[in-house]
């Protein structure tokens, strides 16, 4: 699994349907309709996202490895 940085992600899940609900702090908060599945993204300038945070935000967005 390749190292994305929160902003690049939160472009992948836009992509995928996901929307920007809120942002509080350097988290912004992704929903889906008909979904109660909430995902929440950090957004640390260019700083890459720790591999379990990645993993675990992929699973719960069904993003595949390749699409990283």
């Amino acid at each position: 699994m390749k190292s994305v940085s929160g902003r690049d992600f939160a472009r992948i899940v836009e992509r995928r349907g996901w929307v920007l609900l809120r942002i509080s702090g350097s988290h912004h908060i992704y929903g889906k309709s008909g979904s109660i599945v909430r995902l929440s993204i950090p957004i640390h300038g260019s700083k890459p996202l720790k591999k379990g945070l990645l993993r675990h935000l992929a699973k719960l967005a069904e993003v595949s490895d390749q699409e990283l």
